[in-house]
């Protein structure tokens, strides 16, 4: 089997595009499946980003001056991955994101030397990256941050504090970590660094398990000293740093949401075709036809969604947080409802451990709740509207 990809006919792509889905669908179709193994996420992970990395599919993550596919990143391009491998493995779409999610600070704000050092080991997949934004008492709410950045001499940045539910904690080479540096009150106070996994005082406090098996820690720094080369940005550029991070890739957490939905409604659609209820297929019954067609409109508007959010990057908009939010919300709570149904049709067997829409089932739910919550993209489509009309009213004054 293979995703369907009867949506690239869509004008928001362009021929590189499809040649690109088309040829990493047909990678992912052979090479996923044997790299996976959900008892052993770590290693899983780690043969999946070398993978990856060596079929030049990581090239997508960071930018042609570093071996990279693009000028700069094609937001298109990497919607297109993430759905492509997220319906193969929850872990093969993991794997790529995070390489992108914990590099893309370099790509934007690192000094040259930094890129030099970590985008090509990056793209080749000999270096798992990480981003640390999150801790035990601010998780969507990146102002909230603890985590100190102290000057400690000349050269070197003291950070201390703790960070939660980090991906690829425990496996990763480098960690984009957000710390407050103080040089004003709430997120203007904040900078990003660049922290290698083996500087002494980085520790890994605590190993992380979900319902859904992936890399996962509490860290702990404490005395964790890093060159001040190592900052991203300014000093007090870190939530500039985080949100822009997130800017390009909210819109990619929907598209790997999009890629579990049509892997779920696939399965669905086999389901329904060969069980057999009161002497007639299961797709005969109208209950049934209704499911699949709220499935099926589900998925396209997602699909439209997510891209237009990406065509929308892709074209030069400077800021898309509407869009991306937008398209993280509504792609993430249609893959729940879709899947949900697919578990529901599927009857017993969806709830049976090990088959595919009870993978399905708990792979969706983290999406709903990392790179900002549901809740919060509500809040961000809502503030971000008001905005728009504040300004299309002062516009036409």
């Amino acid at each position: 089997m293979n995703p369907d990809l009867a949506h690239l006919v869509w004008p928001f792509f362009d021929d590189a595009h499809r040649r690109f889905a088309e040829e990493i669908s047909a990678w992912a179709g052979k090479a996923v499946a044997p790299l996976v193994d959900h008892h052993d996420a770590d290693s899983s992970v780690r043969a999946l980003v070398r993978a990856l990395g060596e079929a030049g599919w990581l090239k997508a993550v960071v930018p042609a001056a570093h071996g990279g596919m693009h000028k700069s990143l094609d937001v298109r391009t990497l919607c297109l991955a993430r759905e492509i491998l997220g319906w193969h493995d929850g872990l093969a779409d993991f794997a790529f994101a995070m390489q992108g999610l914990g590099s893309y600070p370099v790509t934007a704000f690192g000094g040259d030397a930094l890129q030099k050092m970590v985008l090509p080991e990056v793209a080749n997949g000999r270096h798992i990256a990480a981003f640390a934004l999150s801790e035990p008492r601010s998780g969507s709410d990146v102002a909230a941050i603890d985590m100190t950045a102290k000057p400690d001499g000349p050269a070197h940045i003291r950070l201390d504090g703790e960070k939660t539910w980090i991906s690829n904690g425990g496996i990763a080479d480098h960690y984009v970590v957000f710390a407050r540096s103080g040089e004003a009150p709430g997120a203007k106070g904040l900078s990003a660094f660049l922290v290698a996994a083996d500087t002494p005082g980085l520790t890994i406090a605590e190993r992380l398990e979900t319902i859904a098996p992936h890399p996962l820690a509490r860290l702990r720094f404490e005395g964790c000293r890093v060159p001040v080369e190592n900052r991203l940005g300014n000093p007090g550029d870190g939530f500039r740093v985080a949100m822009a991070t997130l800017d390009v890739f909210r819109s990619t957490v929907g598209a790997a949401s999009l890629g579990f939905a049509r892997r779920a409604l696939e399965e669905t659609l086999a389901r329904v075709a060969s069980r057999r209820l009161f002497g007639a297929p299961l797709a005969d019954l109208q209950m049934t036809q209704g499911s699949l067609a709220d499935s099926v409109s589900d998925v396209d508007a997602a699909a439209l969604l997510v891209y237009r959010a990406a065509w929308t990057k892709d074209r030069g908009a400077p800021r898309i947080a509407r869009e991306a939010a937008m398209a993280k919300l509504f792609a993430t709570e249609m893959a729940q409802r879709v899947i949900d149904r697919a578990v529901q049709l599927h009857g017993g067997d969806g709830v049976r451990a090990g088959s595919k829409v009870e993978q399905l089932y708990r792979e969706i739910r983290a999406l709903r709740i990392y790179e900002g919550a549901s809740e919060v993209q509500k809040v961000i489509v809502a503030r971000e509207t008001l905005k728009l009309r504040e300004t299309l009213s002062k516009a036409a004054e």
